[in-house]
Formats: structure tokens, sequence, C-alpha cells
């Protein structure tokens, strides 16, 4: 009891201090700085807990909480020169992370982070695979069978019963790191290594493991098609599932489990949303009837298994994350949950899940609140309650103080179904807009929660709006599609309706300025080309300027785009240079910039290799030559995003500053 109580301020102490309530907003760096705990993770009996975290400091460190009576915590590992990143346990007396240097900026050489094992108290460590450009660190011990960087982790096996597993999963990736080499099963306590015993199809990018960490699919990629192959329990030959063009595979992997059933999602309906289903190996086909369909939304997600391998329920993302349980003690313990912590997503990891002495992990979270982390033991300690608090994931929010987040689904100007998420005070109408932009353009923009930039502009007086424009995706293939040859044209048409729809419901005023990264810093200019009466200004970071170096590439301008993506994917989705360039240079910023009327900041890492530094240099100077000089700022070391928290937090205060000046000022004060 009495140890319980000293664990318990201990995490108190760590995590769980409020500020002190302000009149003004939260500064900057209270949204942008690494979060209080970044990770927290049960071990695979559920005694003990992990936690990475800063613990006050300035990098992420590793700690553990024994949960048992009389348990200690422990300050498990700790950098000075970088940050602990992506933990794992191997077993309940073994943990796998690796190591980031966060504070050197992205644009810095972090794709090889490692791989060190630890025991939870600290003690045994051995560093596993070498980190790109750092010295070996060794606890005094040889460590001859040290694996180069080009090493990385793939799967740790779940634990099975009755037996004390001490591998991992590693992968050998070529140097451009478009093909994966033979997996190796790596012991985690003696660096030994040992093969797979499976014969490694050619082509080979991808796996997917059972939790085994059996060796079930094989993702292959070679020129312009795409593949998957199968190997089933008990199986050495592996099967094919099916070849396709980069751009139409006829249904997705999803998982596996260990009864060798293959979980997949595929298209129905006339917008083409996933569902989730059964592949069929008797009739080598898709099982007919789905066992997930989530109408509006594309399936994402995964299906919830036991230490024993069965299905305990399945946890899907709609517009926001949800868990169906098929067990009726896991149901229970959902239910109240959800009755402790209303109007919040309650993500439950459980082990021993729905068993007497069941422990579970909550993260507790919502649009207003980064959320916090609860500990739920069956059969507590002795004189402790079921329900413990470990900490809040970021101590400097108030949830009371952050705007709320909506979806909205709203009808583009063509018709087409248009989600658009709003988020602003609680209340507030008729406020000055900023319309946000997703990167990708491929991608989902949001998901509801908390979310530090929308979050960060709404706390400034704001409505943000974020639409997700045809191409975003989780809303059917046919949403996803409609954005093929589409840069500048229909996918901007809905950016601005959607702020339209905004202005017309009340929510926004006719003041408003439009921003993003990567393509959201292509829509932002592009939005301030094709609506010069919308928006007042634009704010545009990492963003892609020149259609023409981003479809074709060019021998002097170095980027990470790959030969096989600009080939075979970007000639159909965005334009082929040669066929297509007329359609490119009318929708290129840099060749439109005379048309740009509005104040522009533009924003670059100066190390970026996804839209390298001379997209910008080269808006830069279009729009100089065209007599709108922009609000130019570079930083030294990052990429594409920003890493270092100085530079985040200048960002944020560089873009608040800027957005004030042209939506808060009198008219006259925003002459150019």
């Amino acid at each position: 009891m009495e140890t319980m109580k000293r664990w318990a301020g201990v995490v108190a102490g760590f995590f769980l201090c409020t500020g002190i309530a302000q009149a003004a907003p939260p500064p900057a760096e209270a949204f942008f700085k690494d979060p209080a705990i970044v990770e927290a993770m049960l071990s695979p009996s559920g005694r003990k807990l992990a936690i990475r975290s800063s613990f006050g400091g300035n990098r992420i460190g590793l700690g553990v909480f024994d949960l048992s009576p009389g348990g200690k915590p422990t300050r498990t590992a700790q950098f000075n020169d970088g940050d602990i990143w992506r933990a794992h346990w191997v077993n309940d007396d073994r943990l796998v992370f690796s190591v980031v240097d966060l504070s050197d900026g992205s644009g810095r050489p972090r794709g090889a982070p490692g791989l060190f094992a630890i025991n939870p108290d600290g003690s045994q460590m051995r560093q596993l695979v070498r980190r790109m450009g750092r010295p070996v660190i060794t606890d005094g011990s040889r460590q001859e069978r040290l694996l180069d960087w080009n090493h990385r982790l793939l799967t740790v096996p779940r634990p099975q019963a009755g037996q004390v597993n001490e591998e991992v999963l590693v992968v050998e990736f070529t140097p451009d790191q478009q093909q994966l080499e033979t997996p190796l099963w790596l012991n985690t306590r003696t660096g030994r290594t040992r093969p797979t015993g499976v014969d490694i199809p050619s082509n080979t990018v991808g796996w997917v493991t059972d939790s085994r960490g059996e060796l079930r699919v094989a993702l292959t990629r070679r020129e312009g098609r795409r593949g998957a192959l199968w190997r089933g329990p008990g199986q050495q030959a592996w099967q094919p599932l099916f070849e396709s063009d980069l751009l139409n595979p006829p249904f997705g992997i999803n998982a596996v489990d260990d009864a060798g059933q293959l979980y997949v999602t595929r298209t129905q309906g006339p917008a083409g949303e996933t569902v989730l289903g059964l592949y069929d190996f008797e009739r080598r086909a898709l099982a007919s009837e789905p066992l997930v369909v989530t109408p509006g939304f594309d399936f994402s997600g995964r299906v919830l298994n036991d230490a024993a391998g069965a299905a305990l329920g399945v946890r899907v993302v709609t517009d926001a994350e949800s868990t169906i349980w098929r067990n009726a003690a896991m149901q229970a313990l959902q239910k109240e949950a959800d009755e402790r912590l209303p109007g919040r997503v309650n993500s439950i990891t459980c082990r021993r899940c729905g068993q007497p002495d069941m422990v579970a992990l909550v993260r507790s979270y919502s649009d207003r609140d980064p959320g916090q982390f609860w500990l739920y033991q069956a059969q507590p300690p002795e004189g402790e309650e079921n329900w413990r608090p470990v900490g809040r994931i970021r101590n400097d929010i108030k949830p009371s103080e952050m705007a709320q987040m909506d979806l909205q689904r709203i009808k583009a100007r063509d018709g087409r179904d248009l989600p658009v998420w709003v988020t602003k005070s609680p209340n507030a109408t008729g406020l000055p807009a900023i319309v946000l932009v997703h990167g990708g353009p491929w991608v989902r923009g949001n998901v509801w929660g908390w979310h530090a930039q929308a979050q960060f502009l709404a706390s400034r007086g704001y409505v943000v709006i974020e639409p997700e424009f045809r191409g975003s995706a989780g809303y059917g293939r046919e949403h996803f599609r409609a954005s093929f040859k589409q840069f500048g044209q229909a996918m901007q048409d809905d950016v601005a309706d959607a702020l339209r729809w905004a202005q017309a419901q009340g929510l926004a005023s006719d003041k408003a300025c439009i921003a993003g990264g990567s393509y959201g810093g292509y829509s932002t200019l592009m939005g301030l080309i094709n609506d010069p009466a919308l928006y007042r200004c634009g704010v545009a970071w990492v963003a892609v300027t020149d259609l023409d170096l981003y479809v074709a590439g060019s021998w002097w301008v170095r980027d990470d785009i790959p030969d096989w993506g600009r080939q075979y994917q970007q000639r159909d989705m965005v334009g082929d240079p040669d066929k297509d360039a007329a359609l490119i240079a009318a929708h290129s910023p840099v060749k439109q910039a005379a048309r740009l009327k509005a104040p522009v900041m533009l924003v670059f890492g100066e190390a970026d290799l996804r839209v390298p530094l001379a997209h910008g240099e080269r808006m830069r100077k279009a729009l100089r030559e065209a007599g709108n000089e922009p609000v130019w700022v570079s930083y030294p070391g990052e990429g594409h995003g920003f890493a270092v928290l100085k530079n985040r937090v200048d960002f944020a205060e560089r873009m608040e500053a800027f957005l004030d000046r042209h939506l808060k000022a009198a008219p006259a004060a925003r002459a150019p």
C-alpha cells in the first residue's frame, strides 16, 4: 500500500502537474512541444508498464513501472544524443527500442535509428543494430555481432503460453530502401541471428506476419506492377494472391491471424468504400460477405485478438475511433470506461483480456483534450482501487480552453459529397477563417481528436476549416480517383467550396486566409491564384510550387521520389510531363506567380528531400519578379516538416503574427 502510494506520487510528479490558469491563450510551445507521455505500453503479463517520456528533461527516455505489490519505478534508459523511439516489449524482462535525434532537424539522416535491447531495470543494455554516424554503445562486453545500420525491426512476436521469447524479426533493406532482403531472427540478449528458413520471393518490398512472426504475405513490386504472395501455416511454397498495376489492386492486405485466416479489404457500393472481409483460399477469391462495413468511410482498423489468437473484437476509425467487442467482459469494461469518462474516445489495450485478473490500459481523449492514461486492474493490489490515473499526455493544455472539432458533410459545386472538419471555440460564430489544407494529397486529412495546429489557430480567435477534398483517402475509391489530373482544378474548387459553405452558415466571416504544408502548401498558392477575392493571405510551408519539377524531376535537384513513382503513378495521378505539359504549366504556381497578388509567407526546410528547397527558391524569385515580395523563412537541417522544437515554435509565432496582420488589423494597415 505504501509502495503504491510512492509509485502514484512519482507518476504524479512526472505527469500530472497542471499549469496556472491564464487569461491569454497558451503559448505556442504548449501546443508544439513533445507530449509529457509519448507512449505507454503494458508488458505481456500486464505486471509492468513502460512509458516513453522526457520526464521533465530535454530528451525522450524510457521508464518502467512495476505494478506488482512493492514494485518501484525505474528510469530504464536515457540518451544524451538521441530520443528513444518506438519501444516494444519482447517479454516481461526485455524491451527493444530505437533512437533518433529529434534535435538534429528532420532533414538529417534519420532512416537508420539502430536497435537496442534492455532489461526493465536498466541492466544488460545491448546495441543490436548500428545507428548511422553514431558510435557504438556498449556495456563493456564485446559486441562483434552488431548488425549494420541498414537493418530495421520488422515485428516482435506475441509471447506464447509456456514459452519465453527472446527474439525479434529484423529485415535488411537496400540503400535506396526500395527492396527488402532476407529477414532474420535476432536474439536480443546475445545478438545472434538465425535465418527464418523461408524462401524469399524476388522483388519483395514488404511483409505481413502473423502474431508469431511467421512470414505469411510477401508484397512485391517490379516496375509498374505490384503483387502479393501467400505462405500458409505448415507450407514452404509461396502462392500468388494477385498481381496488378500500381493503382488498381483487386484488394488490400489487412492482417493474418495465427489460424491462417487472411483479412483483406475490398471496395463495394457506388462510392467504392472499402470493407473488411476474409480471403477464401478454397475459392481463391474474396469471401462474398464482408465482416465489417463502415458506411460513409473506408474501413480503417484491425481485428483485436487475445493471447490465444481468438478474436475479441474490432477497432475501427470512421469520423472517430471506436471499438466493438465480441467478448462480454470486454463489453462491460468498455461500458464502464465510457461512463466514467463520457464524451471521449476510450481506447483499451488489455492483458489476459476478459479474464478475472485482467489488466488494461485506457487512453482517453477528446477533441478538446490531448488525452490521459488510466490503468485498470480487475484484481488490484490490496488497498488500491480498480482504476488509477497514470498521467496526462500534455500537462500545459487545459481542455476548457480548447476548441471543438466537428465533421460536416456538405456538397461541392458539382454535387460531390465533401467532408469538412470545423474547429472553433464553442458557440463562436462569424470568426475570421483559416482554411487549413492537408498534405499528401492522397491521404486522409483528419480524425476526430485534439490536433495541435488547428487548436493553436483556434486559440488565436480563428475558425479552422479543413476540407477532405477529392483525392483524400478514407472516403471511398470514387472520391479518391476523382482527383486524378485535377491539381489546381476540381481539387482546388473543393477547398474554396468548403470556405464558402462555412461563410454561408455564419461560421466564418468574409475575412479568410489559406494555409497548408506540402500539397497543402501547393493548394495555398493555387487558392490565392484561382480565387483572389476569397483569401486575404496565404501561408505555404514545404510547398510544391513547380509542378514540372515535381512530376519530371531534375538532374540538378535531388529528391526522394522514386523513379517508379514518377513513371507509373504520378503520370496518371498528376500529369504526364510531355503529354500534359500545358495542363501542368497552367496549374503550376511558379508559372502563375504573376496572378498571385495577396501577401504570402513561404517556409521551407533547407534539407528537405521530398520537396527540395529549389521549390521555395523558384517561387520566391517568381513572386519577387512579379512585384510581390513574399515573407521568407527557411530552417537549416530541417526536412519535410520541422523536428526541432525552437523551429516549430518560431514558425507558429511567425505564422500567428502574419495572419493577425492580415486578418485582424485595420484594412489600411494591411496594404503591402
